[in-house]
């Protein structure tokens, strides 16, 4: 008996270590939590929100692409996410686009990074090879392509404030269109940016097959007025296509805070 009972428990600790071992794909997902401040994030017109300079504001439009994800594990190894299978349109007013699942090795994983916006390769793909999300003429929300300039808004945001003038409508709008790839423009700009989070203080993903592994993201759109280069709505109510958009850009990295995991 206790032969047999040494057998069977040589060959469970093996199968736990073939377990450990295997890195087949299992699926991880990435929740994208937009607030404002210490506050939900709310579309309803009535909400008000307020940045560092004290101006009030109302959110009517908020979305922006996920792109090109890649985690990184506990042994250091990392794992890039097959770009074909890579890019995510997060719409505000679309819940079911605020969670981005990808398939990952199964193993811990406690980084990931991610590209705000669309790199400039797959901007200057044929059309044939950009196609879900980013299709200008097809499922892609055409408002987040700027078909004079052939190249996608990175990230949108929109809404009301007293701050911002009144506009012929009567309307006191602010608007912020960010994009750019550096390529054929002139001047060059260059508005992509690279998300990089460490997940050890919330939790490391621990991704493995028939286990839901979330990574729950909280992004705060205050920081776009309150980030490394604070500005006011009074002062640049809109914010396309210009130079002013790079210091827009340079604030949308500190939105992006890891809250926790869910394994």
């Amino acid at each position: 008996m206790a032969c047999l009972a040494l057998i069977v428990a040589v060959s469970s600790c093996k199968k736990d270590n073939d377990d450990s071992q295997d890195k087949s794909p299992a699926p991880l997902s990435i929740e994208f939590d937009n607030i404002a401040g210490d506050q939900n994030l709310a579309m309803d017109g009535t909400t008000e929100y307020t940045n560092g300079s004290g101006e009030k504001f109302t959110v009517t439009d908020l979305r922006y692409f996920i792109s090109n994800i890649r985690v990184t594990g506990t042994d250091g190894t990392e794992y890039t996410v097959p770009q074909d299978s890579s890019y995510f349109l997060i719409k505000e007013n679309e819940e079911e686009t605020h969670e981005a699942v990808v398939n990952v090795p199964q193993g811990d994983y406690n980084k990931i990074s991610f590209v705000l916006g669309v790199d400039s390769l797959r901007s200057t793909m044929d059309i044939s090879k950009r196609t879900g999300v980013l299709d200008p003429g097809g499922t892609m929300d055409e408002s987040m392509y700027w078909g004079w300039n052939s190249g996608y808004i990175f990230f949108k945001l929109e809404g009301l404030s007293a701050a911002a003038p009144e506009d012929p409508g009567g309307e006191h709008k602010f608007r912020y269109h960010i994009g750019g790839f550096g390529g054929y423009s002139t001047p060059s700009i260059n508005n992509i940016k690279t998300i990089e989070l460490d997940l050890t203080p919330g939790g490391i993903v621990k991704v493995r097959k028939g286990r839901e592994s979330n990574i729950h993201l909280m992004i705060d759109i205050t920081k776009v007025f309150d980030g490394a280069n604070s500005f006011k709505i009074a002062d640049y109510p809109t914010v396309m296509f210009s130079d002013f958009s790079v210091t827009v850009a340079n604030n949308l990295s500190g939105m992006f805070r890891h809250d926790h995991t869910e394994n």
